[in-house]
């Protein structure tokens, strides 16, 4: 049998988020085990003027390796979602996944910065170090007084997830 890596995806819909949202986090269940799965928070759009974003952070369980998990579980379910890949990688989309920890390592920098990334990832790993060696809490509490977020309780990922046992 294989080990099981702990993979943190960061999700994000600006295109009927309320229920893109809690439809990906289903799908990933059939691809995986989700065992964690942060609050919902509301963004503004990054890159362009557009419809705010819902973003949360899963925990999945899998065999998968990072490039396996790309091609056999985050661009189909995006596909299936209706994502389309074009030129403005800041186009609206109905979901958008992306690894941003692979067994407790940053996997894309370029995300690291940005709030809608950090805040939800911050409720599942609030002693996680950061690359220059602070807690991820203390560089969370630095972004959020940076930018508008807003925890949004009205929408409810945890009927997504299926209860074990």
């Amino acid at each position: 049998m294989n080990d099981l890596h702990r993979v943190y995806l960061n999700l994000g819909s600006n295109v009927e988020p309320e229920k893109n949202i809690p439809r990906a986090v289903r799908l990933l269940c059939e691809a995986g085990d989700i065992e964690a799965v942060s609050s919902v928070w509301e963004t503004e759009s990054v890159g362009y003027r557009g419809p705010n974003f819902l973003n949360v952070c899963v925990l999945l369980l899998t065999p998968l390796q990072a490039d396996e998990i790309k091609k056999e579980i985050i661009r189909p379910i995006e596909a299936q979602m209706g994502r389309v890949r074009g030129e403005d990688k800041n186009a609206p989309r109905p979901i958008d996944i992306d690894i941003v920890l692979f067994d407790e390592t940053p996997h894309n920098a370029q995300t690291w910065g940005q709030a809608f990334v950090v805040m939800p990832l911050v409720e599942l790993l609030p002693e996680f170090k950061t690359v220059g060696g602070g807690k991820l809490s203390d560089f969370a509490r630095q972004l959020q007084g940076q930018v508008w977020m807003r925890k949004r309780e009205d929408v409810v990922i945890s009927s997504a997830v299926p209860r074990r046992g």
